[in-house]
């Protein structure tokens, strides 16, 4: 089995590369574990600092209130997960979030609002939230739902540098837990903000009744893209009580590393970061992750509605670990 992806850059990725099969990327993830682990750590050697770990934050800028139906989502207006929606926040506030942020050592400022698409009257704000961030010195990046070329377009010309919008899971499986939307809704806005010249930042979710195949399936359709992600968030879902998904059953920690080893060696140059339920991980299978390929994680106490490991237990953990931030100019 060769290693299909390893000495690929994300501009070669353009240029047509052969696409991979999703039977090549089972094989590949039904490895022997250590086997699985050692190659995914050549790759990650041979494209990144294997000590480094890039380190963004998360603010919720308008929370709740969504009219989509995301089994999986505390902020959808279709469960009763008692969660109660606001406005979109001001300007100078997000702008002293992020102040906080950098001062702790953030590089990436991320935003997040609970939209289907934002509407033509909450442009302008944004548009000033990115331009503030980027005036700080730090990368920037917005999650807002769907986008049109034209919303894409004015965000790319403030200088937002990601947008994030996952993909959440396989094509097979995306009508179990979404049905306000498509996957290929997704992967047209995934198209709108790349053609933009936004770098994207798309992953999933495990855990929410897939199968090992469809997790296989997510992270072939997002390597296989014109260009993959820069970003690939991989996320355990954390169960919303109230939600479609409240009594989901947990992932397999092994499965979980598995996932992220495949993700690594499909998407050498990408940024494979370890996102949503971490304070359900011991440091144990934190550090497994590491090792597997992950680069990049929130800090700070919640993601957007839900809880995230503090930064007092990551220091610790990194000083454990022997792994260190990420400079910014790295972390492109």
């Amino acid at each position: 089995m060769s290693s299909f992806r390893a000495d690929y850059s994300q501009t070669d990725q353009c240029q047509s590369t052969p696409s991979i099969s999703v039977q090549e990327a089972r094989a590949t993830y039904n490895l022997p574990f250590s086997d699985l682990l050692f190659r995914a750590q050549q790759i990650h050697r041979s494209h990144f600092d294997p000590n480094a770990i890039q380190m963004s934050r998360l603010l919720s800028i308008k929370t709740g209130g969504c009219t989509e139906d995301c089994g999986y989502c505390s902020q959808s207006a279709h469960y009763p997960t008692g969660l109660k929606a606001s406005k979109l926040m001001e300007v100078e506030r997000v702008l002293t979030e992020a102040r906080k942020a950098k001062e702790s050592g953030a590089t990436r400022y991320c935003m997040g609002a609970a939209w289907r698409n934002p509407k033509g009257r909450d442009m302008d704000a944004l548009v000033a939230m990115v331009e503030g961030v980027k005036a700080l010195g730090m990368e920037t990046c917005m999650t807002l739902g769907m986008l049109t070329p034209e919303q894409s377009g004015k965000l790319a010309d403030a200088g937002l540098d990601y947008y994030n919008h996952n993909v959440d899971t396989s094509e097979r499986y995306y009508s179990e837990i979404i049905t306000t939307r498509t996957f290929a809704d997704r992967l047209e806005t995934v198209a709108n903000v790349r053609d933009a010249g936004i770098k994207v930042c798309s992953g999933g979710i495990l855990g929410m009744g897939e199968t090992v195949e469809d997790r296989i399936s997510m992270l072939v359709a997002l390597a296989n893209l014109p260009a993959p992600p820069e970003s690939v968030p991989i996320n355990m879902l954390i169960p919303i009580p109230g939600s479609k998904l409240a009594d989901a059953a947990t992932v397999d920690p092994i499965d979980f590393v598995r996932t992220i080893a495949l993700a690594r060696i499909l998407m050498p140059r990408s940024h494979v970061r370890l996102s949503a339920g971490r304070t359900e991980m011991s440091d144990e299978m934190q550090a497994l992750c590491f090792f597997a390929g992950a680069n990049s994680i929130f800090v700070g106490d919640t993601l957007l509605t839900a809880d995230n490991p503090g930064e007092d237990h990551d220091a610790m953990l990194f000083r454990r670990l022997g792994l260190k931030p990420m400079e910014l100019e790295h972390s492109q």
